[in-house]
């Protein structure tokens, strides 16, 4: 069978496009730091680059960008300290008298229903107060214990939190000559082309980026305001904690909504006050999912609202958690292309009846 030099064109594109798929999934294990210190400098690369404009050095430039930005993760982290200062005292105090409220009430409540429960209160308290009461070498010693059970899991965390900075100042440092070399390897005939459709789609990405920020900081001023009407003693540092986590989709709330309800039900020590900050979290939920984000997000970047939701729910099922994260950017990129095939086909001979 004769080839013509298109369809020869086409198959080799095809077979080094399938050569890179099979070469990243057998890598993929070691690819980790690497492809989240790639995305952390195409989101960071702007800020160096305009403090390299002004004559700062460029070494100096990615190392100012990039220990703000692990400052910043650090002081999300640290937002968490008070709740546990505050929280694990409460927690050891107030414990045995909600076990013994909850074995007056549960007990009496399942009877009605023939099921005979007794709870041993006794025992439960014993082993929470050994819990709650061990120090820090008992700490340690059950952590390196787990080490010691998991220590491929424990060695990968650590290297991968020491590489992926490594990886990111390097990659911010020499950005512009990647970037450079990436363009050169896509060949001259289509080279205008390829480089259209990449700015376009860095232009929609930067537009996600920005719009998921503002999603982010709507919602910490919403978290932290309404939980503070429900007078909720540390609304500031759980709201804001909840609003910045977001960024992480369904784990961010999720940690918030249950460090919240934890911290509620030491405070008011009732479901009603459960209840409440239960309410401000379900409303953030549906204000985040049905208003900001097709809105602030979905907009911007050319989905309509519906699209939005679809596209969480459909990279959701097909790739779980990271689907979820990289959803919205590889809509936006999808967008782009599909917006380019329908004006090629628009244009094209077979849509105009031309033979």
């Amino acid at each position: 069978m004769n080839l013509t030099a298109a369809q020869r064109q086409t198959l080799t594109w095809l077979a080094l496009a399938a050569g890179g798929a099979l070469l990243l999934w057998l890598l993929a294990p070691v690819l980790t730091p690497f492809v989240v210190g790639a995305v952390l400098a195409y989101v960071l690369h702007p800020a160096v680059e305009k403090l390299a404009a002004r004559r700062v050095p460029r070494v100096v430039a990615v190392l100012l960008v990039e220990v703000l930005t692990l400052l910043l993760a650090l002081a999300l982290m640290l937002l968490l300290v008070p709740v546990l200062l505050k929280e694990l005292p409460l927690l050891k105090a107030q414990i045995p008298p909600l076990l013994d409220r909850l074995d007056q009430t549960l007990a009496p409540w399942l009877a009605q229903f023939g099921i005979q429960v007794n709870l041993d209160v006794a025992s439960l308290k014993a082993w929470l107060a050994r819990v709650l009461d061990a120090n820090m070498e008992d700490w340690l010693s059950t952590a390196l214990s787990s080490a010691r059970l998991g220590g491929s899991v424990l060695l990968s965390l650590i290297g991968n939190a020491v590489l992926v900075p490594v990886v990111l100042f390097y990659l911010l440092l020499d950005w512009p000559r990647l970037v450079q070399q990436a363009q050169q390897l896509v060949p001259p005939s289509m080279r205008a082309t390829a480089l259209g459709f990449l700015d376009e789609c860095d232009t929609m990405l930067g537009q996600y980026l920005r719009g998921q920020l503002v999603v982010m900081g709507v919602l910490a001023v919403y978290y932290s305001a309404a939980l503070a009407i429900a007078r909720f003693d540390l609304a500031l540092p759980l709201g804001v904690f909840t609003g910045l986590a977001v960024a992480i989709p369904y784990v961010g709330f999720g940690l918030g909504l249950l460090l919240a309800l934890l911290a509620a039900l030491l405070q008011f020590g009732s479901i009603a006050g459960v209840l409440a900050v239960a309410a401000v979290y379900g409303i953030g939920q549906l204000l985040e999912s049905f208003v900001l984000t097709p809105r602030l997000v979905g907009e911007r970047i050319g989905l309509s609202p519906l699209a939005v939701i679809f596209a969480l729910m459909a990279f959701g099922q097909l790739f779980g958690f990271v689907g979820v994260l990289v959803a919205l950017p590889a809509s936006a990129v999808a967008a782009v292309a599909l917006r380019r095939m329908r004006d090629t086909y628009l244009a094209s001979r077979l849509y105009q009846g031309q033979g």
